[in-house]
């Protein structure tokens, strides 16, 4: 097991290049092993040494990110997380990416914003280790996440009070909450296009940056029997229907007479991300108590491990992904080690278990 993850970073940009290699130096547990400035300087970077993680500019001359993406997955798999910039275009083409094999995504850091590095730093440098534990295949990465040691983080106490009170007694009205992470585009894909048209409503919190949320649903809408798409504030949660919180802002669960809909909102990062599944599965242990299945998969951290068991403990089923399905099993091992799970299963039992518990009620 190596100490630290040793990073390759590609980018066109020298300034990017140079503010990425300063984010990514700031934590101890990375080393950037060098950089380059398009994929042909990159793949004779590779041929003398072998990074754990790379990450690729979308956009760059010679050859683009996807192509380059696709010619490594086919011949020397290393986890690829993409850096790509604001923009829907981006957004879309990242999709893209993911099908071809990308772990995670980030976004370009803006040079000059003080802030804007402050925050975002820390999702990139959290997203960089967690593909280094990435399996690709059926190879697992060697790098322990315990390098560097943990950064003080907020709980859900951030953003609401935790459950009070007897939990909920079940009633006709189910609503199941998903929380994803590291490797979680492709694995919801895999969930969601196995489910049926009338499958109980769905709100999904994914860890992703903003606008890219959209561009996921939409891409999911089309694949799937159900209907996707980013959620809205108000939205009603409702049976054959799937909401995934938006990039950058937290998802909750909240209940007017038999009916659930979501509310969106901004606040301080939660388990060091925003949307947080932790804050999601808190509303709905709050506000649906029993009604509620809850559903930890595949990512980096323990960001709902908190919150899945105080949905079991108001009532909820629980389930976590089980290791050998997991990109990363970080947030499922994380939930299990807490007694958060009432059942661990593989990925592709997952549809027949959402469909099977909120139908036996």
């Amino acid at each position: 097991m190596r100490n630290k993850v040793r990073v390759l970073v590609i980018d066109d940009s020298a300034s990017v290049r140079q503010t990425l290699v300063a984010v990514l130096e700031a934590d101890p547990a990375i080393e950037v092993m060098g950089v380059a400035s398009d994929p042909f300087v990159a793949a004779r970077r590779i041929q003398e040494e072998i990074p754990d993680v790379i990450t690729l500019d979308v956009e760059m001359p010679r050859m683009d990110g996807i192509t380059f993406l696709r010619k490594l997955m086919s011949q020397r798999p290393i986890p690829v997380v993409m850096c790509s910039s604001l923009t829907e275009n981006g957004s879309e083409t990242l999709m893209q990416a993911f099908e071809a094999g990308a772990v995670d995504v980030i976004l370009k850091p803006k040079i000059a914003a003080a802030d804007h590095l402050s925050e975002i730093g820390e999702r990139i440098r959290q997203v960089v280790k967690g593909a280094a534990q990435a399996r690709l295949g059926s190879v697992r990465r060697g790098y322990s996440a315990s390098a560097g040691g943990p950064e003080k983080k907020l709980t859900a106490d951030a953003v609401l009070p935790p459950p009070s009170g007897r939990a909920m007694a079940k009633t006709t009205e189910k609503v199941v909450c998903i929380g994803a992470s590291t490797g979680g585009t492709e694995s919801l894909r895999e969930v969601l296009e196995a489910l049926p048209a009338n499958a109980p409503g769905i709100v999904i919190v994914q860890h992703m940056p903003e606008r890219f949320t959209a561009a996921f649903a939409r891409r999911l809408d089309a694949l799937c029997q159900v209907e996707v798409k980013e959620a809205e504030h108000g939205d009603p949660v409702l049976r054959g229907h799937v909401l995934i919180a938006p990039g950058d802002h937290h998802l909750l669960l909240e209940r007017q007479g038999a009916r659930y809909h979501v509310s969106i909102r901004q606040g301080p990062l939660v388990s060091r991300h925003r949307p947080s599944v932790d804050v999601l599965f808190r509303s709905a242990a709050r506000c649906a108590g029993a009604n509620a299945v809850g559903i930890i998969m595949t990512g980096m951290g323990d960001d709902g491990a908190r919150g899945l068991l105080e949905m079991k403990e108001a009532g909820a089923h629980t389930v976590a992904q089980d290791e050998a399905t997991s990109v990363v099993f970080g947030m499922p091992k994380e939930a299990i080690a807490r007694d958060a799970a009432l059942k661990v299963l593989p990925i592709e039992r997952l549809p027949g278990e959402i469909m099977q518990s909120t139908q036996s009620w």
